[in-house]
């Protein structure tokens, strides 16, 4: 056969950093005709992760309006795919993760009888409304994928329990391949409010919380953490990239603002947060990707969540579930600030996540499955966090 069509689709920042190593993978093997399509369910924080690892997509659906829903997220997805498959043709589709967009370009794909390829899959947690609504997105993302591209053996095993159909190959995570490429020791930060910082001179807390499962009360309570931290430590540093969303925003500066020793910046693009991130002393954070991304950095991460479906690195020890209790997640803050011992024992530069080489991969897997290789591609199999 002659060279496959694969198409990538993805919409949202995190999608685009996890996304963009494997696009660029892809285009420099001559076995693959490689299209990019994105959504745009994140429209300023999507361009500024494409502008960083130069991508120009070859479609752009547009679909991102002020305050959307979930359901017009998902539906416009839908409608705005069908005309792009069509047209394209792909021999296989891959998404990324849990997003919306995820789970509506593999249903768009499956209506087109276009195999899925699910990158980061198999992860869990068995709660259907936590995380919301992407528990749910990547469960039946799973059930409709022909290939799954499992970060660690952990989510291998959670869809063998599944009975999942089609191949299942452990390939580390792609966030690992893009680190490789953003951090850098001569990074000079891209926001204007970074500029200026001494970050040797002071302890950075580098903050981030943003879930919907988290409205509301939940993030009533960690804000007024993050406000008790920066009064008790006022020798710490807390820069928090505050998400464009409304309800957000309003609960960020309507806690946060005027304290000295905190600063509510715009969110960054990728290549300031990674770097902002290996500058840091911790992290807390209820997103997916740093909980993966600050234990390859050797940075302790406290778990702005109740539950995690990224087990691996609290096995490992580098990461502790917090929650969204104010005492929790300030008697736990205040631990790593004051106790070296309890801090040296998390900053262990531990990393159950990847190597490097995922996007490598997931490649030589698609390559073997559609018989263009004739070997199985080695797998990611670490000995830290496996259980």
């Amino acid at each position: 056969m002659g060279k496959l069509r694969v198409m990538t689709v993805f919409g949202t920042r995190p999608e685009a950093v996890k996304m963009a190593p494997l696009v660029l993978e892809l285009r420099g093997r001559p076995e693959f005709e490689s299209l990019v399509c994105v959504t745009a369910q994140h429209r300023e924080m999507l361009d500024a992760v494409l502008d960083v690892f130069r991508i120009r997509p070859d479609y752009d659906l547009d679909i991102m309006t002020p305050r959307q829903t979930l359901a017009q997220i998902t539906s416009r997805c839908l409608t705005r795919m069908d005309a792009v498959l069509e047209t394209a043709k792909p021999d296989l589709v891959l998404v990324h993760g849990d997003t919306s967009t995820t789970f509506a370009g593999a249903l768009s794909a499956f209506y087109h009888r276009i195999p899925v390829g699910h990158v980061e899959a198999g992860l869990r947690t068995y709660d259907r409304y936590s995380p919301f609504p992407e528990e749910v997105n990547r469960t039946l993302t799973g059930d409709i994928a022909a290939l799954h591209f499992c970060p660690t053996a952990q989510n291998r095993r959670n869809l063998e329990r599944e009975a999942a159909q089609g191949d299942l190959f452990v390939t580390g995570n792609t966030v690992i391949d893009a680190l490789k490429t953003t951090v850098r020791p001569d990074w000079e930060p891209a926001e204007k409010a970074l500029s200026g910082l001494d970050f040797s001179a002071r302890r950075l807390l580098l903050v981030t919380c943003h879930r919907r499962e988290n409205y509301g009360e939940p993030m009533e309570n960690i804000m007024a953490a993050l406000r008790e931290i920066a009064l008790r430590f006022p020798d710490a540093l807390l820069v928090y990239p505050v998400h464009l969303s409304p309800v957000v925003q309003e609960a960020a500066h309507r806690n946060l603002d005027g304290l000295p020793n905190v600063r509510l910046v715009a969110p960054l693009d990728v290549r300031d947060m990674h770097n902002l991130m290996a500058r840091s002393y911790l992290v807390l954070t209820d997103s997916g990707g740093l909980q993966e991304e600050a234990p390859a950095l050797g940075k302790p991460v406290l778990v702005l969540r109740r539950e995690t479906e990224r087990p691996e690195a609290v096995a490992a020890g580098t990461v502790r579930m917090a929650g969204t209790g104010r005492e929790k997640i300030l008697a736990l803050a205040s631990e790593l600030l004051t106790d070296e011992d309890a801090y040296h024992a998390m900053a262990r530069a531990v990393n159950p996540y990847g190597d490097g080489h995922a996007c490598r991969r997931i490649a030589d897997a698609v390559a073997w499955r559609f018989g263009l290789q004739k070997t199985r591609p080695d797998e990611f199999l670490p000995e830290a966090g496996e259980q």
